[in-house]
């Protein structure tokens, strides 16, 4: 008679933790709170803003935020949701991790208000580096709409690259429009200096 070991196979992925409170040079990165809904319809119903991101309708209102928050404030979900703050806990934006179909993704916003500063760079800069220091073997996608030269520039930045190129649906354009498809790898990573 043949024997067969037959080892059992986790299909449970590792997970970086709970959402943690990221301290950067001027910023604080922090779970959300319910609270930050009016700031976050604020935010995205600038269409301006909006139309970066694919999976924001327009119009955008406080009741759609707090359908988005309810999940992400509970802290139930494994992705890091952390709302970009200047310190004064005023809501400015989203840098976030998130884990669809077995791949991290990066995906980010910003109030128009604060643009040109620097700080979706330093947000996710920070935001990457703590995630690294959890998940050290992991990849992070990410990407952005062809015509968002600001958003691919963040990415080159931090050492992403291209891998692909296709159209993707925009809810606040309700068309679809040419994306561009980024990926990192932990050893590629860098942590852009501020000058």
């Amino acid at each position: 008679m043949n024997a067969a070991v037959l080892r059992k196979t986790s299909t449970t992925a590792t997970m970086p933790g709970p959402c943690p409170v990221i301290t950067t040079e001027r910023l604080v990165l922090r779970p959300h709170k319910i609270t930050d809904a009016t700031a976050i319809a604020e935010s995205l119903g600038d269409f301006k803003v909006a139309r970066m991101l694919a999976r924001v309708p327009q119009p955008y209102d406080r009741q759609d935020a707090l359908d988005w928050l309810v999940p992400h404030a509970s802290g139930i979900l494994p992705d890091w949701t952390l709302a970009i703050t200047t310190g004064d806990d005023a809501h400015i934006g989203v840098v976030s991790l998130e884990l669809r179909r077995g791949l991290w993704h990066l995906g980010y916003w910003l109030n128009r208000l604060y643009w040109d500063r620097g700080y979706m760079t330093e947000a996710a800069a920070g935001t990457l580096e703590r995630f690294f220091r959890r998940m050290p073997e992991a990849q992070v996608f990410s990407g952005a709409f062809a015509d968002n030269l600001a958003s691919l520039n963040v990415q080159k930045k931090l050492g992403f690259t291209i891998v692909d190129a296709s159209q993707l649906f925009s809810l606040s354009r309700n068309r679809m429009a040419p994306h561009i498809e980024t990926m990192l790898l932990p050893e590629d990573f860098r942590r852009p200096v501020r000058p």
